[in-house]
């Protein structure tokens, strides 16, 4: 069952969330209210064990530390640091500002290492930090392992969409569903040592994962078509 403190916490932060969807203190709240949860934090842990690497990174732990955007930006242009760092100054973001725990357990070390490399995975997948994107890569997480925290991110994201903003709701749907299908056919990339691939390419670094530039537009048919809609895929 339920904790009911949690759960309310957890609603009450779903319900900002879907006036507000960019307000990152709510998207924490929701996810401590999911994760303090035992029996959540536990499907959590397999879920994440079913993924290529999940039982190694759960043994090793890989950590970003201590993130220095100015060296990073001294990188060779087109480097995977050298992008992360631009894209987190264009967009004023600091990854020191980040609420992380100390990692006790495989639970508390998941909420570190997903918040620690968020952004990395929004400059890999090319998601913008906007409201879009940011429903796009909720789709990618979930189309990469079934977990409660991006798709309750994603139904808030909906309703603010249906509610306050329905004129973004051609753009969101699209961020959607290429995150679904990018997601599905990239490979993991739960539990990469991303400080290992600071000097390597971007491009490299996206080709090895499956998340080339051309790859949703090369496997949206082949989806379609397994999902028995060939058709509106030729309409």
């Amino acid at each position: 069952m339920f904790n009911l403190p949690l759960s309310v916490r957890g609603g009450h932060a779903f319900l900002r969330l879907t006036r507000a969807p960019n307000r990152l203190d709510e998207v924490f709240r929701l996810i401590d209210s999911i994760h303090e949860n035992p029996r959540l934090s536990q499907q959590l842990v397999e879920a994440y064990r079913q993924t290529p690497r999940g039982v190694e990174a759960l043994r090793s732990q890989p950590r970003l530390g201590a993130i220095d955007l100015e060296a990073l930006g001294r990188l060779p242009e087109g480097t995977l640091g050298h992008e992360y760092s631009r894209f987190m100054r264009r967009h004023g973001l600091d990854p020191a500002a980040l609420p992380i725990g100390p990692v006790k357990d495989e639970v508390s070390f998941i909420e570190a290492h997903m918040r620690e490399t968020h952004d990395l995975w929004h400059v890999v997948t090319g998601f913008g930090p906007d409201v879009a994107g940011e429903l796009g890569l909720q789709a990618f997480y979930l189309a990469q392992f079934p977990n409660r925290v991006a798709l309750s991110i994603l139904s808030a994201g909906l309703l603010n969409t249906l509610l306050y903003a329905f004129e973004d709701s051609g753009a969101r749907m699209t961020q959607i569903s290429r995150g679904w299908l990018l997601g599905r056919q990239a490979r993991p990339l739960f539990g990469m040592d991303w400080k290992q691939l600071w000097n390597t390419p971007l491009s490299e670094v996206r080709a090895q994962l499956g998340l080339g530039a051309k790859a949703v537009e090369e496997v949206a048919p082949t989806l379609l078509q397994q999902n028995g809609r060939e058709t509106v895929a030729r309409a």
